[in-house]
């Protein structure tokens, strides 16, 4: 229970009392994202957010016992990933993580077009089912 001290099993990273992502399945991870949302593959939102959607739910489904700040910073990069493909199509150069498109592309945006949320799905699980 000491930090710093600590082992890595099965893509968790058990230290100080608590379960972690490990560092390598968070590289992982982020490196099939941005497989799935290249600027310049030409598909529509939907697509792939259709595409994007099963590797969220299965990540999730796997890790959801992960300490609970893993998801909010994950979520963030996804949509960042997102809104650099939306200024792409629109001929806009840019990363897509200024305050002008956040405000453009709110998060609620992004759920409306159907997009997976780890944060929210980790705050649904974590509810007690009684």
């Amino acid at each position: 229970r000491q930090r710093g001290e600590g082992f890595d099993f099965l893509g968790y990273r058990f230290e100080a009392g608590k379960r972690w992502v490990r560092r390598k399945s968070l590289r992982a991870f982020k490196d099939k994202v941005r497989s799935k949302t290249r600027r310049t593959e030409g598909k529509s939102l939907r697509q792939i957010i259709a595409s994007l959607n099963p590797l969220l739910r299965g990540w999730f489904g796997y890790l959801r016992h992960a300490y609970r700040t893993t998801f909010r910073p994950l979520d963030g990069f996804i949509r960042r990933r997102l809104r650099a493909i939306l200024r792409k199509q629109e001929k806009r150069p840019g990363r897509g993580n200024t305050g002008t498109d956040t405000r453009r592309w709110p998060n609620r945006f992004f759920a409306a077009a159907g997009l997976f949320t780890l944060a929210e799905a980790w705050q649904q699980a974590s509810q007690s089912r009684c």
